[in-house]
């Protein structure tokens, strides 16, 4: 048996120790949390110590911990170089500068698809010599069973507009976001987007001016309303902003289908184009010619940045892409994708019970893994070929990412790589620490109570700060 494997068996026979680190039990008592809330197991990746652990069989809710499992399965099962793409099709090749039909922009799941990568696409296109399209745009979502899992879904919190909110469809354009200019001036509260958008207003008319600090400039926001006014829509921004304040910030207001197909005509019309009436959302049909195609950064690249920044949205389109590559006719993507992970952990030995997977990304009330499980996970991942790209991944303590502002001080600035998660009633950490023998750890901390997201992140910051400092 794999030592990792060893070490997992005995954590869930519950032959580790239980004994709480001094200096943690000092911050759970200053926080006034209970010793309960803590689950945990730490332990040398050599095995040379037993494991240190704690609750290490019950299901907690891991908050963005969660992502561990995603990336390390995808790293493993799509594969370092996986790229996503996305493309411009036809039902039938361009005959002298002219598509006889609608142009097809069909998703994949391209988590590089910004206003600049869809602009030289149809730029692209038009420099085949295309200018008429007799059509309308039809965008083919269809990689994903639904196409909209954000249609009919209850928001998560109450601030849905907000990028982590995001929910992604195949087609990530610009992460279904659009950027929002706010300036406080003499005469109140000016707002634009960018790019502008024909037919869409934005009226901040109805923002007052407050005395807050500019970095605290969403603490009196309120939900936007956003109305159609003949072929175009008004945006209504509403609440206070910081008196001599500017900021942009990328919002999801703007129906998704509605945005795309405006600006694809707004950028094809700009480069010399024209486009006809239809526009529609629809599969491609079958036969259809690729004219232009985008291409993603490979995973590995991409991981970086969205373990570095806790990206949601992006950890949820990765997960979609492990359900949609393994889907069978007619199964939803969700459910594939789950099927897809659990049977990833029966291949490394790593027992399931207790596990729910929703999203992929941390971002649910409903997601669960116990520590044994998640430790398990880093353990099978660090024996992997991919370990490196796991590893380059996780915010370093005191440094970067997530991790930028905390653990600088102590031990394990510089030395721990893990990757963070916050939700209202549970916080985590879980990655790799270096002790101060330089022998290397695997660490999961997992704290559920309803004061977690206030008080719980100085408890866990201090169960780093002591596995680094063990020799």
């Amino acid at each position: 048996m794999r030592a990792w494997l060893l070490v997992a068996a005995l954590v869930l026979s519950g032959c580790a120790s239980t004994r709480m680190p001094d200096p943690v039990q000092a911050a759970l008592d200053r926080a006034g949390l209970p010793a309960e809330s803590l689950g945990f197991v730490l332990q040398p990746l050599d095995g040379s110590r037993p494991a240190l652990a704690r609750r290490a069989n019950e299901p907690m809710a891991p908050g963005s911990t969660m992502k561990l499992v995603t990336a390390t399965v995808a790293l493993e099962q799509l594969g370092i170089n996986h790229r996503a793409r996305t493309e411009l099709l036809a039902a039938a090749p361009p005959v002298a500068g002219v598509i006889d039909g609608p142009l097809i922009l069909r998703g994949g799941a391209d988590p590089d698809l910004d206003w600049p990568a869809l602009w030289w696409l149809l730029r692209q296109l038009r420099e085949s010599g295309v200018k008429d399209i007799r059509g309308g745009l039809v965008v083919d979502r269809t990689l994903f069973n639904p196409t909209r899992f954000d249609l009919g879904l209850p928001p998560f919190d109450e601030a849905p507009e907000f990028d982590y909110n995001v929910i992604p469809d195949a087609l990530h354009l610009n992460g279904s976001l659009l950027d929002f200019e706010l300036q406080a001036t003499d005469r109140g509260v000016q707002a634009r987007t960018m790019p502008a958008v024909a037919g869409l207003v934005v009226d901040a008319s109805a923002m007052t001016l407050s005395s807050r600090p500019c970095k605290d400039w969403d603490a009196d926001w309120k939900p936007a309303a956003v109305q159609p006014a003949g072929d175009g829509l008004v945006v209504k921004l509403q609440g206070a902003f910081p008196a001599g304040c500017r900021q942009q910030v990328a919002l999801q207001l703007i129906d998704r289908q509605w945005l795309v197909t405006h600006v694809v005509r707004q950028f094809w019309a700009e480069l010399g184009g024209t486009l006809g009436p239809g526009d529609a959302e629809a599969p491609a049909p079958a036969g259809a010619v690729v004219l232009a195609t985008h291409r993603g950064r490979p995973l590995a690249e991409v991981l970086r940045g969205v373990m570095k920044r806790s990206d949601n949205a992006l950890t949820r389109l990765l997960y979609l892409q492990l359900g949609a590559q393994a889907a069978q006719p007619g199964e939803p993507t969700l459910a594939a994708a789950e099927r897809r992970v659990r049977a990833w952990f029966a291949a490394h030995g790593v027992a399931d019970a207790g596990l729910v997977m929703d999203n992929g990304s941390g971002l649910s009330r409903a997601e669960r893994i116990t520590p044994a499980q998640l430790a398990a996970v880093l353990r099978a991942g660090q024996a992997g070929a991919q370990a490196p790209e796991l590893l380059s991944t996780l915010p370093i303590a005191g440094v970067d990412g997530t991790l930028s502002r905390r653990l600088k001080d102590g031990p394990a600035a510089g030395r721990a790589r893990l990757k963070t998660g916050t939700l209202r009633d549970a916080v985590g950490l879980a990655g790799f620490i270096t002790d101060a023998a330089g022998r290397p750890w695997v660490f999961v901390a997992l704290l559920n109570h309803p004061e977690a997201a206030r008080k719980g992140r100085p408890v866990l910051d201090a169960l780093a700060d002591w596995v680094a400092a063990q020799r």
